[in-house]
């Protein structure tokens, strides 16, 4: 499947308000973000650095989504409202993933190298959620709104709160000293 066909149909499977695939193609931000993400990124590859983020900048102006060129975004992912989303360099995210406005995969400003979380697989992150730092949201995991992750969460588990805590793995509830 092509990279339109299943942003589409990630479009389509997350936002019971769509109508039609013209309809996520030609409204929806986060569809062009990461549609332009892959021009830039392709630019940052063939490191043509400053012409990436120059183009990455006039799409952020664009879209009210920030995502830096360097940063590895599979297909399938959906991002729902965008506005205020920040993408870090560094930051990987795989197929399937939600997420919504307001959300940083940001750095913290210590450490070298990987400075950026990497979302797994069908990880769903809510409005407002800041995850920083070089560290992993798992496989199918959720990320309460206006949540701060600070550290690893696992497969299949539920984090909220300031900072972060699991609340749930596997959907049943985890209980907290």
């Amino acid at each position: 499947m092509g990279w339109w066909k299943e942003t589409i149909e990630a479009v389509k499977r997350n936002d019971p308000a769509v109508k039609s695939s013209v309809e996520a193609v030609l409204t929806y931000p986060g569809v062009h973000a990461l549609f332009f993400h892959k021009v830039s990124h392709f630019l940052y590859q063939q490191k043509l650095f400053l012409l990436a983020r120059i183009h990455s900048q006039f799409w952020r102006f664009l879209t009210g989504i920030e995502i830096h060129p360097g940063a590895k975004i599979a297909n399938g992912v959906f991002i729902d409202h965008g506005s205020g989303v920040v993408i870090g360099e560094t930051a990987e995210i795989e197929e399937n993933v939600v997420m919504f406005h307001g959300v940083t995969l940001g750095g913290t400003g210590k450490d070298k190298g990987k400075r950026h979380p990497t979302v797994r697989k069908g990880a769903f992150i809510s409005a407002n959620a800041q995850i920083l730092g070089p560290i992993e949201i798992g496989r199918y995991a959720k990320i309460g709104a206006g949540a701060v992750v600070l550290n690893d969460i696992p497969d299949h588990a539920t984090a909220v709160g300031i900072p972060a805590k699991i609340v749930r793995i596997h959907g049943k509830k985890v209980q907290h000293d």
